[in-house]
């Protein structure tokens, strides 16, 4: 992509638009920044752009394709485009091979961040250079994507893929891409269920090694089955059951591959590791996480796909610690006839990710913290399936009614506190004190709020630092000594 003298409009300066911008600069490209927030950008509103000058526009996921700008650039016949969009134009040779390092993508409603670090980690264990980049968190602007894209020591990229990304991302052609699975999510942005899944499909289109794809989600199986993908492209289904030919799963207490991407022929069964060997994929009492296995099986998938030496790959696996506030142990009170333990899954910001984390533990052991901004989603089904698991709920956030009104009709014998909302500076204290009321020996305090954080937190990772950290005032007050 030549950008020299080029005029590209930057809307929204974060880490991924200031970096963007700064790479165009160096590209000889004019670069008009736009942020109503920042002191730094070149303008502050929309309005103040000459149309006439502009070439590209950059948005940022703050922007749903219907924002005004959107449509006026669209109108013009502008291209309008993601970081990675412009990220994949502008990539550059690896310098040992001459050629552009390889993209493997990873999308879906959960799951992401988890199964781009493991792939990652796999991967670097195999001796290459491979950042994590794109939608996963870092402040760090020398590993966004355009900055990764662009530097000629990285053998492979590990990125992260948004739906609100691959809206605005059109040329991809990833050496390998997985969907971990959909859910309802973000559908106000994307304008519905099927436009939502549309998006996220796009990892898959035109990929030329693999494509892995969640065989127990009907809705990924149907696009995985659809894909337009290179000659030669394989389709790996990952699955928490038995796996069938082409898919690679569970058997035997094994992790076992049917699909012929360790080795062998599609359908012939190879065991690769037993489970009990992943230690960060379980409960101290041996039961499983599901969505993490979930996860590890992506990951490996992927690498296994690129090409990776399974060995090696599957010794990383097995070394592997999830990232912060995923399903974390932050604090653990001994009480008479045992101990509580608090669990932060802050990351779980929606009812399937909540779902997924609730899932891991035994019947009626969890006082849940539920509750947030909940975007419009409801609860329902969720109380209703995870009833069984649920001992008490404690409810946070300033939006309380969808949980209200999903407790009163799905388990109305649940005991629930809602929390005032009044006081965000104490909210998590007295969240938990309020658990510390209901929860006795051999409970689980999980913080997995099925809602996004920012009407009382700066972020999730804000939500589960203040979460672990009454959770470990509690326990030192309360817990035997």
């Amino acid at each position: 992509m030549q950008v020299a003298d080029k005029t590209v409009v930057i809307a929204g300066l974060g880490v991924s638009g200031t970096s963007l911008a700064q790479v165009l600069a160096e590209r000889g490209a004019h670069v008009i920044g736009v942020d109503e927030r920042k002191s730094e950008a070149d303008v502050h509103s929309f309005d103040q752009i000459d149309w006439d000058g502009v070439d590209y526009v950059m948005t940022s996921p703050v922007f749903n394709p219907r924002t005004p700008f959107i449509l006026e650039a669209q109108r013009r016949g502008i291209p309008v485009m993601s970081e990675v969009e412009f990220a994949w134009r502008l990539r550059v040779n690896n310098e040992r091979t001459g050629k552009p390092a390889p993209w493997i993508g990873i999308t879906g409603t959960n799951g992401k961040t988890s199964t781009t670090e493991m792939t990652s980690e796999m991967l670097t264990a195999c001796g290459m250079d491979a950042p994590t980049a794109g939608n996963i968190a870092s402040g760090d602007m020398s590993m966004s994507l355009s900055r990764c894209a662009t530097n000629p020591h990285h053998d492979v990229l590990c990125v992260e893929l948004s739906s609100f990304q691959l809206h605005f991302t059109d040329s991809l052609e990833l050496d390998c891409a997985a969907i971990t699975n959909i859910a309802d999510d973000h559908l106000d942005w994307h304008g519905g269920r099927e436009n939502y899944a549309a998006d996220k499909s796009k990892v898959f289109q035109h990929a030329k090694r693999a494509i892995v794809y969640n065989a127990q989600d009907a809705t990924v199986s149907e696009l995985a089955k659809c894909a337009q993908t290179a000659a030669g492209c394989r389709k790996i289904g990952f699955t928490l059951a038995v796996p069938q030919a082409g898919e690679i799963g569970i058997e035997d207490g094994w992790i076992t591959d049917r699909s012929g991407v360790s080795s062998g022929t599609i359908g012939e069964r190879v065991k690769l590791a037993p489970i009990t060997d992943f230690t960060h994929l379980m409960e101290p009492n041996g039961t499983l996480y599901p969505h993490l296995v979930a996860d590890a099986l992506t990951a490996l998938a992927l690498v296994l796909g690129l090409g990776a030496d399974a060995e090696m790959a599957l010794n990383a696996l097995k070394a592997f610690k999830p990232g912060g506030h995923r399903i974390e142990t932050v604090a653990e009170a001994r009480v008479e006839g045992g101990s509580i333990r608090f669990v932060d899954d802050s990351k779980a910001t929606n009812g399937h990710a909540a779902h997924a984390s609730l899932s891991s533990f035994p019947d009626k052991s969890v006082v849940w913290i539920a509750g947030g901004l909940a975007k419009g989603s409801r609860f329902e089904q969720l109380v209703h399936d995870q009833a069984k698991t649920i001992k008490a709920a404690v409810i946070i956030g300033k939006d309380q009614e969808p949980m209200r009104d999903a407790f009163l009709s799905q388990a109305p014998d649940i005991p629930v506190t809602f929390i005032d909302s009044s006081d965000n500076a104490t909210v998590m204290d007295r969240a938990v004190e309020a658990c510390g009321q209901y929860a006795e020996a051999g409970d689980v305090v999980l913080m997995a709020p099925a809602c996004a954080s920012m009407d009382q937190f700066k972020s999730y990772a804000d939500r589960g630092n203040k979460f672990a950290a009454a959770a470990k005032t509690w326990s030192e007050v309360h817990g035997l000594q």
